[in-house]
């Protein structure tokens, strides 16, 4: 028996880092964005035994040790020993992890490989989490429990997937409202959209440190003030179809947002979007914390093909994708009962044996 858990990684358009502490409990944060068709995989396979071997695909790192230990965060594969701790896993298994997308790529990896974690603990042990328990679960796991600095909407996004625009004013006051968006505007935002990774990665908890630290001085107070506004902008745009004036708020939210900390953006970054706008795009941003990963773009459809081959011929590398309107699944699968020795197939004429 294997359980399988996964989870999709996310885009943002607005609102990043008001989603973060303490601003989103002082003055309360928004964010807009969808999951896309990037996932983070947990399988699970349990033992007779009692121990607990956990393999990073990823990395192609293996930890062991077993149930009668305490869990130590040491620092190799913390994510998983947070989660078997949290769900009170007692009996022996292996867990292999895998993600579409590395960590610092600014799609929410760890946040949603938390989320996987989880989702298939829970469908091991029976246990029913509707989507706000599982979320708030998997934030008081990641940040509480393990101290990684962050903030709210990638452990929701994840869980609830699609489209939503998220509102946030602390623990357990969070409220996802999903966005009834009609097919052909998704069509064509998806269109319009490039994703592209600058090849840069990105440790997103030391720009969120700094981030708390110019707000607590009261530096960036009005640019978070307006990238949260820029949210509820994008979300009525948006669900109207405007998608030129959509586009063209990503811009201002870009703009915004590096007001916020001198290290959400490079040199190089701000090159590759300025580079993009020239080719005609309206807006686009980082994705993420800042500081690497993926650079989201709009595009009109006629220019599109002009921005595309301009990222790439500064360094950018552009990436297949599409949205994800599904969130956390699990399920569970048993290849023994396709352990044959041969196949056997009779058709007109004789019989067919192909060894397994």
């Amino acid at each position: 028996m294997v359980i399988r858990g996964r989870a999709p990684l996310r885009v943002s358009f607005g609102g990043g880092g008001t989603d973060v502490a303490p601003f989103c409990v002082e003055q309360g944060g928004a964010i807009i964005g969808s999951t896309i068709n990037k996932y983070a995989y947990c399988s699970i396979v349990p033992r007779e035994d009692d121990q607990i071997i956990v393999h990073s695909l990823d990395f192609d790192m293996t930890v062991k040790y077993n149930t009668t230990e305490n869990y130590v965060y040491d620092g190799r594969l913390d994510l998983v020993t947070a989660a078997l701790k949290a769900m009170n896993i007692k009996q022996g298994c292996e867990v292999y992890l895998q993600c579409d997308a590395p960590p610092g790529s600014g799609l929410g990896t760890s946040s949603t490989v938390m989320v996987a974690l989880l989702t298939a603990m829970a469908k091991w042990k029976g246990v029913e989490m509707d989507s706000y328990y599982l979320a708030d679960l998997a934030y008081q796991v990641e940040r509480e429990d393990l101290k990684i600095d962050g903030g709210y909407q990638d452990q929701y996004a994840a869980t609830f997937g699609g489209f939503n625009f998220i509102e946030f004013h602390g623990r357990n006051n969070v409220v996802v409202n999903p966005l009834r968006i009609k097919k052909e505007i998704i069509h064509e935002l998806q269109y319009n959209l490039l994703l592209c990774y600058t090849g840069d990665i990105h440790v997103s908890a030391n720009i969120i440190k700094d981030q708390v630290k110019n707000y607590e001085k009261k530096d960036p107070f009005d640019a978070m003030c307006e990238v949260k506004a820029l949210a509820y902008a994008m979300k009525d745009e948006l669900l109207k179809g405007n998608l030129y004036s959509f586009g063209k708020l990503l811009d201002y939210g870009w703009k915004s947002k590096k007001r916020m900390s001198s290290k959400i953006s490079t040199p190089q970054i701000d090159e590759l979007y300025e580079e993009a706008l020239k080719a005609g795009a309206l807006g686009g941003k980082l994705l993420g914390a800042g500081g690497g990963g993926f650079l989201l773009v709009y595009c009109p459809y006629n220019v599109r093909h002009k921005v595309a081959a301009r990222m790439e011929a500064v360094g950018g590398q552009l990436t297949d994708w599409n949205f994800e309107l599904r969130g956390a699944q699990a399920w569970i699968t048993d290849e023994s009962r396709w352990d044959y020795k041969e196949i056997r197939v009779a058709i007109p004429g004789g019989e067919y044996h192909f060894p397994l």
